[in-house]
């Protein structure tokens, strides 16, 4: 690997990333950045919904005690 990247003027570093992109792994090597891509997503997604939970949940508790 090495030796090719020094003839063709790359690192081995982008070589590898060249292999990974579109060698014959490429459908696995996608399919895995597509499912890490879903989860950071959700992760995100679930955050906000928690946080608006909490909120909701302050909210309640605030106008219950103002009711009494």
């Amino acid at each position: 690997m090495a030796q090719v990247a020094e003839r063709l003027g790359v690192t081995t570093h982008s070589l590898y990333a060249w292999l990974k992109k579109y060698g014959p792994d490429k459908v696995e090597h996608q399919a895995k950045a597509d499912e890490q891509a879903e989860i950071r997503r959700l992760k995100k997604e679930l955050r906000r919904v928690t946080e608006e939970r909490d909120i909701l949940k302050k909210a309640a508790a605030y106008f219950a005690n103002q009711s009494e």
